[in-house]
């Protein structure tokens, strides 16, 4: 009967635990909150991206987990080659087990192939490393060429940028004779 009563209270003690830890953490707000973030990320000794932000906001412990960046970010990346890409917006959402980054307001990429592109909102899944959006953009293309539309999807280089509901103006070379 003793054994009975201390499993049961051990459980009881447990439980209380459990509950006590759960009431410590509110259900809706972050596990973490950052400032003055200055976080590089390095492969195999070499700088590979930079990332700078104001303040942010670790949400791991939803259901569905991300980081949120509501003062805006500014991201360096390096290839292999050491070229620099810079992209800018004034919110960002990072979502972890989607590898997926969701920018907004104010998106601005420009490459080190002189490749600059404007918009309101920009996805970029990270392990497919393709780009694509469904609201206004205007991108410049390194031949001097533009793009403005609602809707285009594009690989991170920009060398297959399929555009949708689109105004454009291309430059043709032309050989004279």
């Amino acid at each position: 009967m003793a054994s009975f009563v201390l499993a049961i209270a051990l459980f009881a003690c447990e439980s209380n635990y459990k509950q006590a830890r759960q009431l410590s953490f509110s259900d809706e707000g972050p596990v973490a909150e950052a400032k003055g973030i200055n976080l590089k990320y390095t492969d195999s000794g070499k700088i590979v991206s930079h990332l700078i932000g104001a303040r942010a906001f670790d949400y791991s412990n939803q259901k569905f987990p991300y980081q949120e960046f509501i003062e805006g970010v500014e991201v360096y990346f390096w290839d292999e080659k050491g070229e620099q890409t810079k992209v800018t917006s004034d919110i960002a959402y990072r979502y972890t087990d989607m590898n997926l980054v969701d920018l907004r307001d104010n998106v601005v990429i420009i490459t080190s192939d002189s490749v600059e592109l404007y918009a309101e909102q920009l996805y970029w899944n990270q392990q497919k490393k393709w780009l694509f959006t469904d609201k206004p953009y205007t991108i410049k293309f390194k031949d001097g060429s533009f793009n403005q539309g609602s809707r285009f999807d594009s690989n991170e280089d920009f060398t297959n940028f399929l555009s949708r509901d689109n105004k454009s103006m291309r430059q043709i070379e032309t050989k004279k004779e």
